[in-house]
């Protein structure tokens, strides 16, 4: 069972390099689906495996200076609290079979909203950078601060339930809040919220114990090589193949949760 673990990190490892989509969106339902592990330990792992294995390309956006605090601090400032008061919330929770159904549900909801900023994610593009002088475009600039905290108040319920997320969503809000900053700056700007914010929340899980340490290594020790792979090819494939591919994948298991919740 290790080595199975230790090459679904690896396959992981490799779409995510490939593709850029995050790992919680596909490592979740697979350990789930694939290896039967209960929802409350797949999330509460792989938040962890999240924090890890993103943490590495940070400092490459940082050193850039690609990397918008200003952005990242409102973010938090929404997040984090709601993903700690989510924590409060699980841990009230006296039946499992009711944090198993919370849980599906919420990631069925996410993988869903993943799969559309997936697919949108150019059309969002184009219509922020069509608003940007608009009328509405200047009263949703006068508002970004408030919105920005709001959704990262949204992005921490659902990264806290379901490890789904940070990534395309919180990609898909900055493009649509933010049109002047560069794709570069968008996504460092994203990945470091994202990894702060699964460090926090996966922390969180193992405060309650279901974090299982022993998955956790077998995860990296495949989705490290992985990733270094996929980024390789990556270069050399044209993403509007493999998006809507990933896509279509992420809408049809999320469909699958929602419906047997």
């Amino acid at each position: 069972m290790e080595i199975a673990y230790t090459l679904a990190g690896l396959v992981v490892g490799f779409v995510v390099g490939l593709t850029g989509i995050g790992g919680g969106a596909l490592m979740t339902p697979i350990l789930i689906l694939g290896f039967g592990v209960a929802p409350i330990v797949a999330v509460s792992t792989d938040l962890l495996y999240a924090a890890i294995t993103k943490c590495g390309g940070v400092f490459g956006y940082a050193r850039k200076q690609l990397v918008h605090y200003r952005v990242v601090v409102l973010l938090l400032a929404g997040s984090l609290p709601a993903s700690l008061l989510t924590l409060e919330l699980l841990a009230s929770f006296g039946a499992q079979a009711l944090i198993e159904q919370v849980i599906n549900l919420t990631l069925g909801f996410s993988l869903v909203l993943t799969s559309i900023a997936v697919f949108m994610r150019q059309r969002v593009k184009l219509l922020a950078e069509g608003m940007r002088e608009t009328e509405i475009g200047q009263r949703l600039k006068k508002l970004r601060p408030l919105l920005t905290l709001l959704a990262g108040v949204v992005l921490g319920v659902l990264v806290t339930l379901s490890s789904v997320g940070a990534g395309a969503l919180g990609t898909a809000v900055l493009i649509l809040l933010y049109p002047r900053l560069s794709m570069a700056q968008i996504v460092g700007t994203d990945l470091l919220h994202a990894v702060l914010l699964t460090a926090v929340a996966g922390l969180g899980h193992y405060q309650m114990g279901s974090v299982d340490t022993s998955l956790l290594l077998n995860l990296l020790m495949g989705s490290l090589p992985g990733v270094f792979v996929g980024s390789y090819l990556g270069a050399r494939l044209s993403h509007r193949v493999m998006q809507p591919v990933i896509g279509s994948l992420l809408m049809a298991i999320g469909l699958r949760f929602v419906l047997a919740g």
